[in-house]
């Protein structure tokens, strides 16, 4: 720690983090022991965190994650979307079909970007805040891909009328963005996807995580 950093509040961080990183919560002996803090510094910081609602404890005492940091999670998504729209512009336009950036929401897939290409007759509606399951489409089978292979490219995922019928969809997630799961695609009305188009998603998806970075 350097004289311009606050101990309190790195602890605190860290304790977020390590309350993110598991399911099943933490207790304060264990979040005591990760820290390499005595328990009374630890009851400290539940107590903090829990008049903010970033941290509850359940009736065996295990703290886990606050709704409160899903309060803060909704606000990061304008300066996400923001910062997608242009690879997402160049998609839409390049491949003439409705691109989309998509998120993880719990066990769901959220579309927060959107954009439809300006110069064809007709592709599908998609609106920002469709949600569907992870499973479904290739938005969240992209995402999903990324989790079974973290350390690897796992390239693009194709789908076809698994949301919309007689639509295909191609989507690439992002990789090495900290603290963002998602993914970049398109969706067209269309049989199959052209080949092109997996290696233009790749691309955006690529342009998307670095201005993430």
């Amino acid at each position: 720690m350097t004289a311009e950093t606050s101990q309190t509040l790195d602890r605190g961080l860290r304790v977020l983090k390590l309350l993110a990183d598991t399911d099943h919560g933490l207790t304060v002996t264990e979040l005591s022991t990760k820290l390499g803090v005595n328990r009374t510094v630890v009851y400290r910081l539940l107590a903090t965190l829990e008049q903010h609602a970033l941290v509850r404890r359940d009736l065996g005492g295990r703290a886990r994650v606050g709704l409160g940091v899903l309060r803060l999670g909704r606000q990061v998504h304008p300066l996400v979307r923001e910062a997608a729209l242009p690879a997402l512009r160049s998609l839409a336009e390049d491949i003439g079909a409705t691109a989309h950036l998509t998120l993880v929401d719990g066990t769901e897939a959220l579309a927060v970007a959107v954009v439809e290409p300006t110069w064809t007759d007709y592709h599908v509606a998609y609106r920002a805040g469709f949600r569907h399951p992870l499973d479904r489409g290739a938005a969240g089978r992209a995402i999903l891909a990324a989790r079974q292979s973290p350390s690897l490219d796992p390239g693009y995922t194709l789908t076809h009328g698994e949301l919309e019928a007689g639509a295909s969809g191609a989507a690439a997630p992002l990789v090495g963005v900290s603290g963002v799961e998602g993914s970049v695609g398109v969706v067209m009305l269309t049989d199959s996807v052209p080949e092109r188009v997996g290696a233009r998603v790749l691309e955006a998806a690529r342009e998307v995580a670095d201005a993430l970075r």
